[in-house]
């Protein structure tokens, strides 16, 4: 009997190429009613699909990065708003000509924070230099949040050495996108916070905090809450700049005053070199 029928065949309805029929011919969608149910923005957006739309937000990186053989990353994440050491230099140069002392304070905070910026960039590197001598399954993969600051810096740590790198970023009212060194493939954009999270900590084989604001201290506590009541395996938790940290946070008060054990001030460690950070990680794992 002939075969009529590929069993690879997809089978779907091909909603996309109806609403890109109606598009083409400049003629307007059917009555909202009778919209295939998965190709109806509206329908989507409503209230009562939020648990579908967080299963899609789930969904979507998790296969993606799968089909990539991204198995194991090491997050790195930072402020969005210290600059790269050239960007700094520039502006620096500009305060000092223009005799404003409040932008030369300005600059000169800029370009000391610039330092962060240029050590994640130098650990990426490491990192993706180890990476790409390895096999696929053994490979790390730099994960950031996408955006500017320490999160290009360790993408572009990472492009500098043709490694396959990361980008989780978050549609905000002030729109940030994706930063040009992440990998087009694996750059992903999410809407809510929390999926974000899920993803950040799924693949996740060590985290290196650098320094940042309130999103980098959300994300670090997260993760030390997570490890520490035992919802995620132990990892590396690295704080990148023990100075800036140790300012920051006088984690002591806490053991001093009972709201933690002694002992979980072991869940991390500061560090002020890439190598030093790297070592750390490849020291818990025994890697060659």
């Amino acid at each position: 009997m002939e075969n009529t029928q590929d069993l690879s065949e997809r089978r779907l309805a091909d909603a996309w190429g109806e609403l890109q029929a109606h598009a083409d011919a400049g003629t307007p969608l059917d009555a909202q009613a009778y919209r295939l149910a998965f190709a109806d923005p509206e329908f989507l957006l409503r209230r009562e699909t939020r648990g579908i739309r967080f299963q899609l937000e789930m969904l979507k990186p998790d296969l993606g990065q799968q089909a990539q053989g991204v198995e194991n990353t090491i997050v790195v994440f930072g402020s969005a708003r210290f600059p790269d050491q050239e960007t700094a230099e520039a502006e620096l140069m500009a305060a000092q000509a223009s005799g404003d002392t409040t932008a030369l304070a300005k600059a000169q905070r800029r370009m000391r924070n610039a330092g962060y910026y240029e050590q994640a960039r130098a650990f990426a590197r490491i990192v993706g230099t180890y990476s790409n001598a390895r096999p696929m399954d053994d490979r790390l993969y730099i994960c950031t949040g996408g955006g500017p600051g320490i999160m290009e810096a360790a993408n572009r740590g990472a492009h500098d050495v043709s490694a396959p790198n990361v980008g989780l970023n978050i549609s905000l009212p002030f729109e940030q996108s994706g930063n040009r060194f992440i990998t087009p493939t694996l750059s992903f954009k999410f809407h809510y916070f929390a999926l974000r999270k899920m993803h950040f900590m799924m693949r996740a084989k060590a985290l290196v905090a650098f320094p940042g604001g309130f999103g980098t201290l959300d994300e670090l506590f997260e993760v030390v809450t997570l490890v520490q009541t035992r919802k995620a395996k132990p990892v590396p938790i690295i704080l990148f700049g023990s100075d800036y940290w140790k300012r920051l946070v006088n984690l002591d008060v806490l053991v001093e005053e009972g709201a933690i054990s002694p002992d979980d001030l072991k869940l991390f460690q500061y560090v002020d070199d890439p190598q030093v950070a790297w070592d750390a990680i490849r020291t818990f794992y025994q890697l060659a």
